[in-house]
């Protein structure tokens, strides 16, 4: 949002003493989130009360000085094929994103957007042999697979990993 502290992980409940900093600091919060002399000449003591102790004072001081960031891990887009919605689109000799739903024993099971997930035999998963698919393949990983056979009747996609 607009409002400065919007972009910082100070709790809003702690909006009006980080305002009251701003004022007793002679500068608005944007100023005061952005100059670290400005912040280092505030004594924290001041701001302490029966709900506020110095840990979390030095925890506000600690987000002011790092407006924005976010501390979500970075993602990468996923989207699946655009010409494939059901599982009748899915033809052999395709290579489709997914992304991997399980793993088991013998293999993982690929989620390639029409409803049933494809499975990718372990003997599948690489050029060499495998005794782990865990080895290869993690849950939630992007991925692109190549469809080998689709049973429409026993509603099964084989699909593999192997280059060749």
């Amino acid at each position: 949002g607009p409002y400065p502290l919007d972009a910082s992980a100070v709790h809003p409940e702690r909006y009006n003493l980080v305002e009251r900093m701003a004022r007793d600091a002679g500068c608005g919060l944007g100023e005061l989130m952005a100059d670290e002399a400005r912040r280092a000449r505030i004594n924290l003591q001041e701001y302490m009360d029966d709900q506020v102790g110095l840990p979390t004072l030095n925890d506000i001081m600690a987000e002011l000085a790092k407006p924005g960031r976010d501390p979500r891990e970075d993602f990468e887009e996923f989207s699946f094929s655009e010409d494939v919605h059901v599982l009748e689109d899915v033809k052999p000799g395709m290579r489709l994103p997914g992304i991997v739903t399980n793993i088991t024993k013998f293999g993982a099971f690929v989620d390639l957007g029409v409803h049933q997930d494809g499975l990718i035999h372990i003997s599948q998963l690489a050029d060499r042999f495998v005794s782990d698919p865990g080895e290869v393949v993690h849950l939630g990983q992007p991925l692109t697979v190549k469809v080998i056979e689709v049973d429409l009747g026993r509603r099964r996609i084989a699909l593999s990993l192997k280059e060749s």
